[in-house]
């Protein structure tokens, strides 16, 4: 680690990938609530367009590519608000035509080959400069800044358009703050994670968060948490590994998705295992049953057989799991443990 560290450019590149990982999920939260989750993809291949005119003209690609991102962001939006086509076909027109764009018009710069676009599909966390370094923090502080104070009116729209519509919201024009937020998200992200792989960094986080998080507000900070662990780990993992550095990030937040839906469905599974062996027994608890009686919550459990029993429609919970377990609730305190002795 000392070794990474010591490294300017590696330096830097872990800076980038905590401010990418910061900002992809924020965005990537509305995305996935409006199930949009591909429009990442879609404002990738425009920004590839910009990038191109950017190596053509001798301009810097991330200003081209930001300005592309953001007026087909715009563009995007307003045909969906004007009804003349759906958002899918509109999000093709975007994949193809971009894509297309930024492969012809590369192959007229002086370099002529598309394999100069490689660095900026996939990603080239090392070779990001201190200038790139600046100009990406800044613009993940306008992500992070637009996110925050829109947020209410974000999250109204993404979990009912008509409503928001109705209630008097200016729907369009958050539709396309939130797609210019998410522009400026995958062109701040086109040197760490690549512009095919952004989209993955937005979403997979957030899939992950759902599966814990019991609000919106809890799932968005899990959401922030992943994608800050799967970019910092993926740089540091890549560096040790010589791995490609965009690809490494989408693996390990790939992996931590499947080691979270392995491990809830497993507590699930078990959670049920424990109600039916609790429900299963006969006996009957109450008052002079023989059982140790346990305030908890606004019901009493019994302890039978070093565990706790309560009575619910007809049968009986498990509750604690085991005496252990439910010496560390604090309204079973000293009384499990008494009753042990």
């Amino acid at each position: 680690m000392a070794e990474l560290l010591s490294l300017d450019f590696m330096r830097q590149a872990l800076v980038a990938a905590l401010l990418v990982g910061i900002a992809a999920p924020l965005v990537g939260v509305f995305l996935v609530q409006r199930r949009l989750s591909l429009i990442g993809d879609g404002m990738g291949h425009v920004a590839l367009a910009g990038v191109a005119v950017g190596v053509l003209t001798g301009t810097a690609p991330v200003w081209t590519a930001l300005v592309a991102a953001v007026g087909a962001a715009v563009a995007i939006e307003l045909i969906r608000a004007r009804g003349r086509t759906s958002g899918d076909v509109a999000l093709a027109v975007m994949f193809y035509g971009g894509i297309a764009a930024g492969v012809v018009i590369i192959a007229k710069s002086p370099s002529g080959s598309p394999a100069n676009l490689t660095a900026y599909l996939f990603g080239a966390i090392t070779t990001a400069s201190t200038t790139d370094l600046w100009v990406f923090a800044g613009l993940a502080l306008v992500v992070l800044v637009g996110t925050w104070l829109l947020r209410p009116w974000l999250f109204a729209v993404a979990n009912d358009e008509e409503y928001a519509r109705a209630s008097g919201m200016p729907v369009t024009g958050l539709n396309i703050a939130l797609a210019v937020l998410t522009a400026v998200t995958v062109v701040v992200s086109m040197r760490i994670v690549g512009l095919l792989l952004i989209s993955a960094l937005m979403i997979i986080p957030n899939a992950t968060a759902q599966l814990f998080g019991r609000s919106f507000r809890a799932t968005v900070r899990w959401a922030v948490l992943i994608g800050v662990v799967a970019s910092v780990g993926g740089v540091v993992l890549s560096f040790y590994a010589e791995t490609p550095s965009g690809g490494t990030i989408v693996l390990l937040a790939i992996a931590a998705f499947i080691a979270a839906a392995v491990g809830t469905a497993t507590a699930a599974r078990m959670r049920t295992a424990r109600h039916r062996r609790a429900a299963g027994h006969d006996h009957e608890h109450g008052t002079g049953c023989g059982h140790e009686a346990v305030p908890h919550d606004d019901h009493v459990d019994y302890l039978h057989d070093g565990h706790l029993h309560a009575a619910h429609e007809g049968h009986y919970d498990e509750h604690g799991g085991d005496v252990a377990a439910a010496a560390d609730h604090e309204d079973v305190g000293t009384t499990v443990k008494d009753g042990q002795r």
